[in-house]
């Protein structure tokens, strides 16, 4: 225990995922830990991210079989009634079952949640909204982020992420600003569970850092499933009509009024009236912490990790990186440091899409000797059902070894395909290595290691 003369050895600011981790890491090491939070343990993901859009997948999920499972004979309507309110209901339950899990797990481990917002006076002092002052050795920032609005006349009118969990029924026309993970997420799942979803995209593609030849596929197979894609549109306002919302684009030509308009523009870091600045810490452009790699920031007692810190906005990453931090702070790990690469990552569209490593076009800027495997073929269910959505996997090697530096997946379970492949992707695995697993027949996953 320090022998420093703080309240404490760590204060958090910030009770979500990357929160949470670090203060019973360091609890864990024997540090007296601060949790200052004055919501709902679990930040975004537990709250108004991972937890609840899971749930509401898994949700569009099931009605998309309901209607295979029609095709196939089953005496069920093809298109389902769905109560929002009964599937809220569960959905609200599971999270809390987590609040109190985490309540739980704080107090086993000995943290004192504080719930309280704080800023920084000083590198050493923390000062709650409530006028009380705290002191630690290190203090870790992990206020997270939240969804921006772009900068139109009218952008009062949409809402962002978070209000989708509001929703208890599904709109009848929805249009959705964006082309990234959230946005494809949201789309798929609005239009699955009974909205005609529109989706604006700015750029020319969906999803610009993965693998163009799998978001092309993507994008069919949200066509096929009935969401409408404009890319290359040019938002200019929203303007109220009615109870409905109309959006207009940049060359003046009015598009129908929607019923709901959802805004998946990008998110930006929760620094502000953080106390940051007067203490020489520097914010970026999209309003995150600046850290270097040892998640420390200009001022060497203060830390940042999750989504305030900018690098991967992934909960499994802002876990790992507060517990790495923590065991270089407190559990005599000098060296321990979040790697960043090969990070696998899904966004739960319809079918799921995931990655780990390099995309090809990213391999070719990297490699002078690149090879490119594919598998293109249409899941079991599908065949059986008539249906139609496909899948698309991919293998990235490189060297004259074919070290498999990127795997791609788009199709049914590729969420969980991806997870096992990734370990391979880490350790260094080489097309040869994969050729001599042997497949698990009939399965998707066996795509992964039958491409020639």
């Amino acid at each position: 225990m320090s022998a420093m003369p703080y309240d404490y050895d760590l204060i958090v600011l910030g009770g979500g995922s990357a929160g949470l981790a670090g203060a019973i890491r360091a609890a864990q090491h024997g540090q007296r830990v601060a949790l200052l939070e004055p919501g709902e343990l679990g930040g975004t993901c537990v709250n108004l991210g991972c937890v609840p859009k899971k749930a509401m997948w898994l949700a569009a999920d099931l009605a998309e079989r309901i209607a295979l499972a029609s095709a196939l004979g089953f005496d069920v309507p093809e298109r389902p009634a769905l109560s929002w309110k009964e599937l809220v209901i569960h959905r609200q339950a599971y999270i809390t079952n987590i609040h109190t899990s985490y309540r739980n797990r704080l107090d086993e481990t000995g943290v004192v949640r504080i719930p309280a917002r704080g800023h920084l006076l000083d590198a050493h002092t923390v000062a709650c909204n409530d006028g009380v002052h705290y002191t630690a050795a290190h203090i870790l920032l992990a206020t997270g982020a939240h969804p921006q609005r772009p900068d139109v006349p009218g952008a009062e009118l949409g809402r962002v992420s978070d209000d989708f969990f509001d929703l208890r029924a599904a709109p009848g026309h929805v249009a959705i600003i964006g082309g990234g993970y959230i946005a494809v997420e949201l789309a798929g799942l609005l239009q699955a569970l009974g909205s005609h979803v529109d989706l604006l995209v700015r750029g020319d593609r969906l999803l610009e850092r993965f693998d163009h030849e799998l978001t092309e596929r993507l994008a069919d197979n949200l066509r096929q499933q009935g969401v409408r894609i404009h890319f290359g549109y040019r938002l200019r306002a929203l303007q109220r009509e009615g109870e409905r919302v109309r959006v207009l684009g940049s060359d003046d030509a009015p598009e129908d009024a929607h019923d709901a308009v959802f805004f998946a523009t990008g998110r930006r870091g929760n620094s502000r009236n953080l106390g940051l600045e007067a203490l020489g810490i520097g914010i970026g452009e999209h309003e995150q912490v600046l850290v270097d790699e040892w998640q420390t920031t200009a001022v060497p007692s203060v830390h940042a990790v999750g989504d305030i810190a900018g690098k991967v906005g992934l909960t499994p990453v802002a876990v790992a990186a507060a517990r790495r931090l923590m065991d270089r702070l407190f559990g005599g790990r000098a060296e321990a440091k979040m790697d960043y690469g090969n990070v696998p990552s899904v966004v739960f569209s319809h079918p799921p899409l995931g990655q780990v490593g390099l995309s090809e076009h990213e391999a070719r800027q990297q490699h002078a000797q690149v090879s490119v495997y594919h598998s293109r073929f249409r899941p079991m269910l599908q065949g059986l059902a008539n249906g139609t959505q496909r899948s698309l996997f991919k293998l990235v090697c490189a060297g004259p070894e074919e070290r498999v530096v990127g795997v791609h997946l788009l199709g049914e379970a590729a969420d969980e395909i991806l997870q096992g492949f990734a370990v391979a992707v880490k350790m260094g695995a080489t097309k040869a290595q994969f050729d001599d697993t042997v497949a698990i027949h009939p399965t998707s996953a066996e795509e992964v290691v039958l491409m020639r």
